[in-house]
């Protein structure tokens, strides 16, 4: 159905709804090959908008591990923050999402990161 939509010139980008992009919904709920598709038809991996903030959080708080690896090899900026967890490295501490945290900071999260002095950085998030 998304391969429909986009060959009737849904645009990639569009923004709405509780996950903000397609890319963001697509990364949240793990699917993996929708997020390949996405990517492939030009969705802007480091697109921010509302809750999530971006893609990387999403999948980063949701334990989407492949889908994180995804993001980040079409190159997800690691350190971006907005949303509701404030970066991605936030969002896979504070659900104790241990592997995708050293999968972040292998890919040179900031671990003192901070956007919203109500959630800290990572090791607040964490604790």
């Amino acid at each position: 159905v998304v391969q429909m939509l986009l060959d009737a010139g849904a645009d990639v980008n569009a923004v709405g709804g509780y996950c903000n992009t397609a890319l963001q919904a697509a990364s949240e709920g793990g699917h993996q090959e929708i997020v390949q598709l996405l990517l492939d038809a030009g969705a802007d991996v480091n697109k921010q908008w509302g809750v999530w903030g971006h893609a990387l959080q999403a999948a980063s708080e949701r334990g989407h591990q492949e889908i994180v690896q995804l993001l980040l090899d079409a190159g997800a900026n690691v350190n971006a923050v907005g949303g509701q967890q404030s970066t991605a490295l936030q969002a896979a501490s504070a659900q104790g999402n241990k592997e995708i945290a050293k999968m972040l900071l292998n890919a040179g999260a900031d671990v003192n990161a901070q956007f919203d002095f109500k959630k800290g950085n990572a090791l607040y998030t964490a604790s």
